[in-house]
């Protein structure tokens, strides 16, 4: 699925259009799914013509990997901008958490889209976690060399940190839930900061 990317809008307007097809197309993929959405449906939501589909995307599949891009950068601004204020990193796992859970509960469309990566682009899905993980470990070695927590396989704990946000923001976010996302961002962060032992 590597196709060549379309240079971005020299207009206001050229880039005003693009967004509406990305929101069009997070809406649409995100409820239907990749197979199932169709190019003619995403630019009915967008308001635009067929035609001017392909003046912006030259497939469907380039759009889904622009809004897996996309998904990425707002997930990671969302998260640096949650554990900026943190005083240390053990309370800037309690901030990414919660604004993690809370992004979720904002676009789940955006998030499903990630889900569905696996199996629409294996390569694509691989490298957006990867990524997330690579920079993970790397501040997490950070935070055990200058003591704010005790040493361990970082590699592992960005891996495993990961996998709880992921499943939390699925199950309490994407399903729905009556209990408060705070309250579930709490309850995890004290599985983070103390474990199971007693």
């Amino acid at each position: 699925m590597t196709e060549p990317a379309r240079k971005r809008p020299k207009t206001a307007r050229g880039e005003a259009t693009r967004e509406a097809i990305l929101r069009a197309a997070e809406t649409v993929v995100g409820a239907r799914g990749f197979n199932e959405a169709a190019i003619s449906e995403i630019t009915r939501e967008a308001g635009v013509g067929q035609g001017t589909f392909y003046i912006y995307f030259p497939s469907k599949e380039a759009v889904f990997r622009e809004l897996l891009l996309e998904m990425g950068r707002l997930t990671r601004h969302t998260l640096s901008e949650a554990a900026a204020a943190a005083p240390d990193r053990i309370a800037a796992e309690r901030a990414g958490l919660a604004a993690f859970l809370e992004f979720v509960a904002r676009r789940p469309a955006l998030y499903r889209i990630v889900e569905e990566a696996q199996f629409v682009d294996q390569e694509a899905y691989r490298a957006y976690f990867q990524s997330f993980a690579d920079n993970y470990q790397q501040a997490l070695e950070q935070a055990a060399m200058s003591g704010e927590i005790r040493p361990g396989d970082s590699e592992v704990r960005a891996w495993a940190l990961m996998g709880m946000a992921k499943e939390l923001g699925e199950r309490y976010a994407l399903w729905g839930s009556d209990r408060p996302l705070g309250e579930v961002a709490d309850a995890a962060f004290d599985l983070i900061e103390h474990g199971l032992k007693p």
